[in-house]
């Protein structure tokens, strides 16, 4: 026979790791929002120009800004844990010496910006 501790449904709430760690998985709810809203915009962009008018007209309400704009600060937060989780899971070498930490959460965040300068570049330019 082994022992086999009880866990509460509160059992993450007595460490702070645990909560950050939730927090973090809870960020697909924001995202998944943002996604459909995705999907559906490109579908009504294949059914012609009232069903994307009406489409745009719904991505104005204010609801859905504060909830789009919840999905980008969730996904930064998951960009930003994934980033100092990186090193540890994965060190990388380069020229026979290891890559410090933080050279490597730089380098994924200039990554990022070079994307987003690129997009910007692309559809704002």
């Amino acid at each position: 026979m082994s022992y086999r501790p009880t866990l509460t449904r509160t059992w993450w709430l007595k460490n702070t790791a645990f909560k950050v760690y939730m927090l973090r998985e809870l960020t697909v709810l924001p995202l998944l929002f943002f996604l459909l809203c995705l999907v559906k915009g490109l579908y009504s962009l294949s059914q012609g120009a009232e069903a994307w008018y009406l489409w745009l007209a719904v991505m104005q309400n204010p609801l859905v800004m504060l909830i789009n704009t919840l999905a980008l600060l969730a996904s930064l937060f998951h960009a930003w844990t994934f980033f100092q989780l990186f090193p540890r899971v994965m060190p990388l070498e380069f020229g026979g010496k290891k890559v410090s930490a933080p050279a490597l959460v730089a380098g994924q965040w200039a990554g990022v910006l070079a994307v987003f300068a690129l997009v910007a570049w692309l559809f704002w330019g």
